[in-house]
């Protein structure tokens, strides 16, 4: 019998090695063949997958950023039809309010 750690031959009926007196009667270390491993990446492979999907899927059902809520076309030329930047007349200021002028009610 062939002892795992060193490699040194040993007789059948031996309970420790001769040159590094490991424990013979312990069984080996499970190793994984090309097998296990095929077939334990192919499960993995599958799960991330399936799971990219979900979350695709899912993330589809929500709304778009921009239609959350209403912003003004002010700040998003890009996403006006047609002429694609806004008269000058339209981009002044609001008047202010009867508050801010100090004005008498």
């Amino acid at each position: 019998m062939k002892c795992l750690n060193c490699g040194q031959e040993n007789k059948d009926t031996a309970k420790a090695c001769r040159k590094c007196s490991r424990d013979l009667t312990i069984p080996p270390a499970w190793f994984p063949d090309a097998q296990w491993h095929l077939r334990t990446l192919g499960i993995i492979y599958a799960l991330v997958v399936v799971f990219y999907f979900g979350v695709s899927a899912a993330l589809k059902t929500l709304p778009r950023p921009y239609n959350i809520r209403k912003i003004p076309i002010e700040m998003t030329p890009w996403l006006r039809k047609g002429e694609k930047f806004l008269p000058e007349d339209s981009l002044k200021a609001p008047p202010p309010a009867a508050e801010e002028t100090g004005s008498p009610r």
